[in-house]
């Protein structure tokens, strides 16, 4: 049996994992993410031996744990940064196994993801593979031989920061141009934002939204798109014709069998599958060969507890 940690900006989730991917128990706390890290970490450690206690096993019948970042750390598990934490250089593996005295291994929440993916969901049977997961920016996750690749420093699979265009704003990196300015949540809704002032255009959006702009979000987006609204379908599109282009890229690069994509724009489900499938196809390099299937997500948020678990059985970094 494993544990996985999914440490969120919002949420901690800890579950008690099988070799076969299977939560069997799980629980999940606020993260308060405010705190100093040490009072988080604490958290974290007292919601494993509640986990444990209410499944009724001991820690000594855990193998490893796993723990999903929304962070990049380095091959010793020192968390470099987080941003939505505010963490930066904190030796998580080094103070978890010192209270768990248990091995544990860390590795990007969206890494982990592809990984669950990967051993118990969309990449299943499939030895290589990418995800995509399209929420407030965009984190990727690469199999590659049934192996993590994240690179030297860990740093293999930010596909989000891939430089695809010139855009209207800046990355949260500080750069312009990054594939998360067109294609996640945050991009659509600034985008649709900005065609709305701009183009004086009567849309039902302004009805979804109660007149209130700011109750927009990329799922009123997509229904509006799926009922006609001409702003909402530019807006799509724009996002689509850039999703295809940072999906075309990573394909010239790592030629996958499956592309898997996940996160709150992927609740678009068939509508947005069939749009990017029929954009990847009509844009891709070689013609006459073919190129990778692109399916949804199957496991939800439950991703990140499974694949973390799956990465202390992979005993991965």
């Amino acid at each position: 049996m494993y544990i996985g940690i999914d440490l969120g900006g919002t949420n901690i989730a800890i579950g008690i994992v099988d070799e076969n991917g299977k939560i069997v128990h799980e629980e999940s706390c606020e993260t308060r993410s405010e705190r100093e890290p040490q009072e988080l970490i604490d958290d974290m450690i007292a919601l494993v031996l509640k986990v444990l206690d209410e499944y009724h096993m001991q820690l000594n019948e855990i193998t490893a744990i796993g723990v999903g970042i929304p962070g990049l750390a380095d091959k010793d598990g020192n968390v470099i940064f987080c941003v939505n934490l505010g963490w930066r250089n904190v030796p998580l593996r080094k103070m978890l196994e010192d209270a768990l005295h248990t091995p544990v291994y860390i590795d990007n929440d969206a890494t982990v993801a592809a990984l669950a993916e990967y051993e118990s969901g969309s990449m299943q049977n499939c030895k290589s593979g990418l995800m995509l997961t399209l929420g407030t920016g965009i984190g990727g996750g690469i199999i590659l031989n049934g192996e993590i690749y994240s690179g030297f420093n860990g740093v293999g699979s930010e596909l989000g920061h891939t430089v695809i265009g010139e855009n209207f704003y800046n990355c949260n990196c500080g750069r312009n141009g990054c594939l998360e300015t067109f294609a996640s949540s945050t991009a659509i809704i600034k985008y649709t934002k900005k065609l709305i002032m701009e183009m004086n255009e009567p849309t039902i959006i302004m009805e979804n939204v109660e007149g209130n702009i700011d109750n927009l979000n990329a799922k009123i987006i997509f229904d509006c798109a799926k009922k006609g609204d001409k702003i909402a379908t530019l807006a799509v599109n724009r996002l689509i014709k850039y999703l295809g282009i940072g999906i075309l890229n990573i394909v010239n690069f790592i030629d996958p069998e499956i592309i898997v994509l996940g996160g709150g724009i992927a609740g678009a489900g068939q509508y947005l599958l069939d749009l990017i499938t029929k954009e990847v196809i009509a844009n891709k390099y070689y013609k006459d060969l073919p190129i990778a299937k692109i399916v949804l997500a199957q496991l939800g948020n439950k991703a990140g507890v499974i694949g973390a678990a799956m990465v202390a059985k992979h005993g991965d970094v």
